[in-house]
């Protein structure tokens, strides 16, 4: 299956890094180089890209995509939160921008190998690191978190990460389930969890499964593990009017984003009521847009996976 990837708010993000054509440049979730392409075709042989991926899948195909360039790419597998080790180990001291992608990408649900998706019959994988998880069997699966968590870690899980108000009775649901035989199958842990969220609450909003697979893969992948401390190192590797684009697609995400980004613009702790502020912490982020950026009526209707992507850009001082 090839690997490409349909970029969110393309433009926005393109418009919001105010790209320098000899800069440094970072994609923290390079995906299928859908914004990684347009970023490095704007940038002249006295720039530099670098691509990081937890999926080698990923890495290969975006490195191919973008050959033709003139800057000099670098490409790395691992996780955006490893920014600073991957900086270090390229020689790089400051970047002018950077991007984070947060969430799965098109390929990794659209091919049914890797278990992301509940339209699709598959293994319950979701693992992101691509082939090397898949031939790994110490790392976490969806399999195992379906049928080894007890009733209260899943309920905990699929409320905390799903936000699903029925998380209970879908967690009780699986546990009846897998007490028959194991659930091994996107297709089956789907028939589950429709059968536990009763008919009139199913009529209305997302497919029934969704608020699940979304828990259940963020607990499989650590998404949100680091991601607060990723924002941060992101922020302290720009060069000052270096800019940093998030594109985030839950609630949870953009909250951890959003509480980054403040604290970032005011990181004062003096006590409230002091006349001035003592702790000499000093705001070094500037919002770029007042508001998130959402994408426009044609772009969710051409691309679903933008109608819940919000854009936040912040700036180094």
């Amino acid at each position: 299956m090839q690997y490409e990837h349909q970029p969110v708010l393309a433009m926005p993000v393109i418009e919001g890094l105010n790209i320098r054509k000899d800069g440094t440049y970072v994609d923290g979730t390079l995906g299928g180089g859908g914004h990684a392409s347009m970023i490095a075709s704007a940038l002249s042989a006295s720039g530099t890209f670098v691509g990081i991926d937890r999926d080698r899948e990923a890495i290969e195909a975006a490195s191919v995509r973008l050959s033709g360039n003139a800057c000099r790419l670098i490409f790395r597998k691992g996780n955006f939160a490893d920014l600073p080790a991957i900086l270090n180990e390229t020689g790089i001291a400051r970047i002018d921008g950077a991007l984070l992608d947060l969430g799965v990408s098109s390929y990794q649900l659209d091919n049914p190998a890797r278990g992301f998706s509940y339209m699709r019959e598959a293994p319950l994988d979701m693992r992101m690191d691509g082939e090397e998880a898949l031939e790994e069997t110490k790392t976490l699966t969806a399999e195992q978190v379906v049928n080894e968590y007890d009733a209260k870690a899943l309920s905990r899980i699929i409320r905390a990460y799903g936000e699903e108000r029925w998380a209970s009775r879908i967690a009780a649901f699986i546990i009846a389930a897998r007490k028959e035989t194991r659930i091994t199958t996107t297709t089956r842990l789907t028939g589950v969890i429709k059968a536990a969220i009763p008919a009139s609450a199913r009529r209305e909003g997302p497919h029934p499964a969704k608020r699940t697979f979304q828990a259940i893969r963020i607990e499989v992948n650590g998404e949100l593990e680091r991601l607060d401390i990723a924002i941060e190192s992101f922020i302290d590797a720009l060069s000052p009017g270096g800019r940093l684009a998030v594109i985030s697609f839950h609630s949870l995400e953009d909250r951890i984003v959003k509480e980054v980004f403040k604290k970032r613009e005011n990181p004062c702790i003096c006590p409230p009521g002091l006349p001035a502020c003592v702790c000499g912490k000093k705001p070094d982020a500037v919002r770029v847009n007042k508001k998130p950026i959402v994408a426009e009526p044609e772009e969710r209707e051409e691309n679903h996976r933008s109608r819940s992507a919000k854009l936040r850009l912040r700036e180094k001082r």
